[in-house]
Parts: C-alpha cells; structure tokens; sequence
C-alpha cells in the first residue's frame, strides 16, 4: 500500500461502499474539487455530498479515516512533555487544522510537567475569523487546574502569517494569564503553506 498513488488509494476505501463501474470517477472528482486526501477528509460533510456518488456509507469512512488520522497523531505528540515533543506537536496540529475549510481555534491546556490536560475547542469560524473570548480561554484554564497553555488556529487561505486580528487577541490572552501565573507557550497558525509560530516571531 505504501507504493500505491492517493488516487489509487482513495479508490481502495470508496469501494467498499461503491460500484466498481464508478469508484474511479468518484476518487477523480473528489481529488478534483478538494485538491488531496488532506482536504477530502477535512471536507463537510454536506461539501462531500455535492459530489455526486458519495453517499452516507463513503461519506462516514471518511470521517473516520479522519478521526483515526488525527487521534493518532494527537497521541504522538501528547504522550510526552509537550515541549520536548515540539515535531510531533507540530506534526498534529497540521494533520488536524491545516486542510480545515472554515477557521478553527483550539487550546491545548498543559499541566506543570507540560504534560496534555485537555486538548479543547474554543471556536469555529468563517474562512477568514473565528471569534475568540480571552477571560473563556483563561477560565477553563483555571477549571482544569492548568499551569501553560498552547493556543492553536488554522487559516483557510493557506497563509499561516498572524494577522493584526490574531495578534491583538493573542496580546490579551497572554496578559490575562499573567494575573494568574499561567504560561502561554506559543500561538500556531497552521496553513496549507506552512505553520507559524508565535514565539519564533517575537510576537509573544
């Protein structure tokens, strides 16, 4: 299997559920319309359907393959303390936002080891914002008994580069956690053309 195209690949999961006659053809247009396997997987549900041949058996393989994907990923990077882990972390977060089609913000919540308390979701938005609520996200920091934080959001566009929008909610968030002596690792941007750090840039 490791030799086999995306395209053939794709090909081998539709047919569990699909006509031979017309899996080809299905495979083509989902490549077609979502680019690669990263942007059919992240695809909704309701996108996936526009595609004609995909019905509900194919549309849940998918997802599944997905959540399997993502899981896995997760479990990589958080089975160690998350800063000595920082590839596997990135690797993840690239596997779970970066083929996202709407804007997704997610906080992961670390313990004083750095170890993942909670990997969260704090909101979804349009391909351009996701609105975001600093005292929420220090809050359920403060619930989870948490000492760090590590904030987390995808840009549709592909451009990982932070906006003034980003910057400004970022700012906020960190000097909230000041008053109660969390730590805010880093801010990731993830992009289909790569992933951006806030700390590297000097933005945090």
């Amino acid at each position: 299997m490791e030799r086999m195209s995306d395209y053939d690949l794709l090909c081998l999961l539709l047919g569990r559920n699909l006509a031979a006659p017309v899996v080809g053809r299905v495979a083509a247009d989902l490549l077609e319309r979502f680019e690669d396997l990263g942007g059919i997987a992240a695809a909704d549900a309701t996108e996936l359907a526009r595609v004609h041949g995909v019905g509900a058996a194919a549309t849940l393989d998918l997802k599944l393959l997905r959540q399997l994907s993502v899981r896995l990923a997760r479990s990589t990077a958080c089975s160690r303390p998350v800063l000595t882990s920082w590839h596997a972390l990135l690797a993840y977060v690239r596997v779970a936002l970066a083929d996202l089609p709407r804007e997704q913000f997610r906080t992961l919540y670390l313990d004083r080891r750095n170890i993942l308390l909670r990997d969260e979701w704090v909101a979804d938005g349009s391909v351009d914002h996701a609105p975001v609520y600093p005292r929420e996200v220090i809050r359920r920091a403060l619930e989870l008994s948490a000492s760090a934080l590590i904030l987390i959001h995808n840009h549709p566009s592909g451009d990982p580069a932070p906006s003034q929008a980003d910057i400004k909610v970022t700012r906020q968030i960190v000097d909230a956690a000041k008053l109660f002596n969390l730590q805010v690792h880093d801010h990731l941007i993830v992009g289909r053309e790569g992933t951006a750090s806030f700390k590297s840039l000097g933005l945090i």
